[in-house]
């Protein structure tokens, strides 16, 4: 299931355009980003910075070793969310364009699990507006992560680490 959710507004003297997308299958964030740079972002010559911020599956948490995680999420609340973020992000800095990948369903170690890419004039808007993303996105998004311990045990993630640590 891919669910791919383009809007477009005008900011003062910029276009501004979001893509959101929900992925239950192993992707490859490098040719994600290539690609949508290509394709939707093409003919545009107005930013100086991209910033972008790969997750990926640790084999550990909280002191024990894990072998798979299933992650799920209502569609449409996800979905609202994740706008909302990126709309007050805009508000914050001068973004030109955003695109969020996120997965779904069972990731193993290793595998990406989300992307986050922002394209910007300058590199301090590019660099803050990601990270407020990723931040926002971990604590905010309506995600629930169930993982699958080393040891044959099953548990819910009960929250996410602090990314300012």
């Amino acid at each position: 299931m891919v669910m791919s959710l383009p809007f477009f507004h005008l900011l003062p003297g910029a276009e501004v355009s979001r893509s959101i997308i929900i992925k239950n299958s192993i992707f490859d964030p490098c040719l994600e980003q290539s690609s949508y740079q290509s394709e939707s972002m093409q003919g545009q010559t107005n930013y100086g910075a991209t910033a972008s911020f790969i997750g990926t599956m640790r084999d550990f948490n909280e002191g024990d070793d894990v072998v798979a995680m299933e992650l799920e999420h209502y569609p449409k609340m996800t979905e609202k969310q994740l706008n909302h973020i990126i709309v007050t992000a805009e508000k914050k800095w001068p973004i030109q364009n955003t695109l969020i990948i996120h997965r779904v369903g069972k990731i193993l170690p290793g595998e990406p699990i989300m992307l986050v890419a922002v394209w910007s004039a300058h590199r301090a808007a590019a660099f803050n507006a990601c990270r407020y993303l990723m931040e926002e996105l971990k604590h905010r998004a309506p995600f629930w992560k169930k993982e699958q311990l080393a040891t044959g045990d099953s548990r819910w993630v009960e929250k996410n680490t602090d990314g300012y640590e």
